[in-house]
This record gives C-alpha cells, sequence and structure tokens, in this order.
C-alpha cells in the first residue's frame, strides 16, 4: 500500500496518514510490527491510469535487470533510469542509486571489478 492512495481514499493529507501512523504497532503471526511498516512510498508511473508504484515493485525491477545485465558492461544507475521509464516507472537516476544500495547492490564500476 502507498501512503498516497490511503490519503486519497479517506480525504486527508499523505501527512495526516503518516503522522497517524507513527508510534502505532501491531501484533501479526510474524511478530509485532510498526503500522508504517504497511505501508510503501511510492514512486510515479508513467502509465495511463497514473497510479503510484510502490518502491518495493521498482527495487524488483531493479533486480530484476542486474541480474539479466552482461557482466562486462553492467548498466549505469542511468541507464537503469531509462529501462524503468521505458517499462512505465518514472524514476530519477539518484533513487536508482539509493534503492540498489539498500538492497547491497555495487555501482555499475564495482560490479564490472568483480568479475
Amino acid at each position: 500500500m502507498v501512503l498516497k492512495d490511503v490519503a486519497e481514499e479517506i480525504e486527508v493529507h499523505e501527512s495526516t496518514v503518516s503522522r497517524v501512523t507513527s508510534g502505532k504497532y501491531m501484533q501479526c503471526p510474524q511478530g509485532v510490527r510498526e503500522l508504517k511498516y504497511f505501508f510503501s512510498s511510492g514512486v510515479s508511473s508513467t502509465s495511463k491510469t497514473g497510479e503510484d508504484v510502490a518502491s518495493a515493485a521498482v527495487k524488483h525491477h531493479i533486480k530484476e535487470l542486474i541480474a539479466k545485465e552482461d557482466p562486462e558492461s553492467p548498466l549505469s544507475d542511468e541507464q537503469l533510469a531509462h529501462l524503468l521509464k521505458a517499462r512505465g516507472v518514472s524514476c530519477a537516476r539518484r533513487t536508482v542509486a539509493k534503492y540498489r544500495e539498500a538492497m547491497n547492490i555495487l555501482p555499475s564500476s564495482r560490479r564490472r571489478d568483480v568479475l
């Protein structure tokens, strides 16, 4: 779920939903989780519906693209951003870098060096 979608549904600002879910917890079969755990940040979509794409989905796309890249010529963050845009996900190079680092994936220059 994306905070923006919930905020629009209940007709309040996104920051209100964020504040309400802060510091509140829920018992789950997997353990106690903060309500914020169930929300992901969104990335703008270029699809005709205009819906945001969850950051988890963007990370999945990045991981998939890197898994399929040529090891001798790894994709740069800029190239990844361009390929994501072709898939309908509008994402800046800085965002790609942030998500890549969060997944502990090396930058293209270091991925080439690992060979």
